[in-house]
């Protein structure tokens, strides 16, 4: 599966953003979908997950709350929005695939195969 991220930008503390991420294929609804990030100078970290079910999604405790993960099987799309961002948000974010029933709690890296190219989120303080 290949995957494009987008959305991207710069954007002022406490605004909002949404990155899509479209996906290649017709096996779409069979991936866990993820969104990492990494700022500069820092490894990736994981931000957000929904299984390929829909209905699992597990955030990482700094964006609880003001990030949501969705997707859209048909649209071969998943999202991320993000809202209330702060200055610690800024990073480039990733999205990955990894083939359903591969992992429980799919949230390190190495448990997705497949990478977008990732795009930058810039926020302003």
């Amino acid at each position: 599966v290949q995957l494009q991220a987008s959305g991207g930008g710069l954007v002022q503390a406490g605004g909002s953003l949404r990155l899509p991420c479209a996906a290649s294929g017709r096996t779409f609804s069979s991936y866990d979908m993820g969104w990492f990030r990494q700022a500069p100078g820092k490894e990736r970290d994981f931000v957000a997950t929904m299984i390929w079910d829909g209905e699992t999604t597990v955030y990482a405790d700094s964006v609880k709350g003001r990030f949501t993960i969705s997707r859209d099987n048909a649209k071969n799309t998943v999202y991320l929005q993000m809202n209330s961002l702060k200055a610690e948000d800024t990073a480039v974010y990733y999205c990955a695939a990894a083939p359903r029933y591969v992992s429980r709690r799919p949230t390190d890296v190495d448990d997705y195969p497949y990478w977008g190219q990732g795009t930058e989120v810039t926020v302003s303080s």
